[in-house]
């Protein structure tokens, strides 16, 4: 008796070791939506976070601390009528940096077009090859957009079992005719073309290249060996923009550029003139928008 209950505690102290693989955040502002059922929206943050955070994804154990951190913000901006939500959706990720306290932004992305139902306590589920409802496949779609552009950062092209489930998930939600899971040509900032070019299209592998580059060989090394990490660094800007020559302005140059801006106005102050100058060269033509934070580069 006594080593049956020594088993099923053993049984049970292990499935508590395999943590899961997320640890996201969900933050809802209803402010726009003037809906006075607050209560709605404190259901909906736990049930979300639940379906995000509680459940396996991989097949790779994560330890508590290992977990991919992110957060969920949604801004629900109307409800025309009780149980249907219009949303925007902001996605962020973040990835620890080799042998620092710094976190470094690696996804950062605005989802304009989400609607969605929703009821008092409603369970989600999840299957990779049916679309159940709005919610768990948008859910589900960015839990594995996280998982691969995290596992892309460590290595080169790592990403591609999490993008190929995320693709299957905008292949089955497309019956459902939602915005944002369609192609449109009128509309290249959707989840369709977001999973497209990181996954199907070939423009833009060169940019997934750039995440390993930049994070695992450039960030990761910072503190160790500063002379290859700014090369690297500078190695995977050249890699974002030849991306951006083949199909200029794509959602996934734009994603990149949203997430690394400011962290590479920062990290490149400390690199050698010649590297600063090559590299701000580089990134005024991918993202001319912030010409004026690259350019303080040539004066540091």
């Amino acid at each position: 008796m006594t080593k049956l209950r020594f088993l099923i505690l053993f049984y049970f102290l292990a499935l508590g070791a395999q943590a899961q693989e997320l640890n996201f955040t969900v933050i809802i502002n209803s402010d726009r939506s003037q809906f006075q059922n607050t209560d709605i929206f404190n259901q909906m943050k736990t049930n979300f976070e639940q379906f995000l955070n509680g459940r396996s994804w991989t097949d790779d154990e994560f330890r508590p601390e290992e977990r991919i951190k992110g957060n969920l913000l949604i801004t629900i901006n109307e409800v025309p009528q009780i149980g249907f939500y219009n949303a925007t959706v902001q996605v962020q990720v973040v990835r620890p940096i080799y042998g620092t306290n710094y976190e470094s932004l690696i996804f950062n992305y605005v989802d304009r077009n989400w609607s969605f139902e929703y009821l008092d306590s409603q369970p989600l589920e999840f299957n990779r090859f049916t679309f159940l409802n709005n919610i768990s496949s948008l859910l589900a779609y960015y839990a594995h957009i996280a998982l691969g552009i995290d596992y892309d950062t460590f290595e080169n092209q790592g990403g591609n079992p999490y993008f190929e489930v995320a693709n299957d998930i905008v292949n089955n939600a497309q019956q459902s005719g939602r915005p944002g899971w369609v192609q449109s040509q009128s509309d290249r900032r959707s989840r369709y073309w977001l999973i497209n070019d990181i996954y199907v299209s070939t423009i833009y592998g060169s940019i997934r290249e750039a995440y390993y580059l930049y994070h695992r060989q450039g960030m990761d090394l910072i503190q160790i060996d500063p002379e290859a990490a700014y090369k690297n660094i500078l190695e995977a800007i050249r890699l974002v923009a030849q991306a951006n020559k083949l199909q200029p302005n794509g959602i996934f140059t734009i994603t990149f550029v949203d997430a690394k801006s400011d962290e590479i106005a920062e990290v490149l102050k400390s690199a050698p003139f010649d590297i600063r100058d090559e590299a701000v060269k580089l990134l005024l033509e991918v993202d001319p928008n912030n010409a004026r934070k690259y350019n303080e580069l040539l004066r540091s």
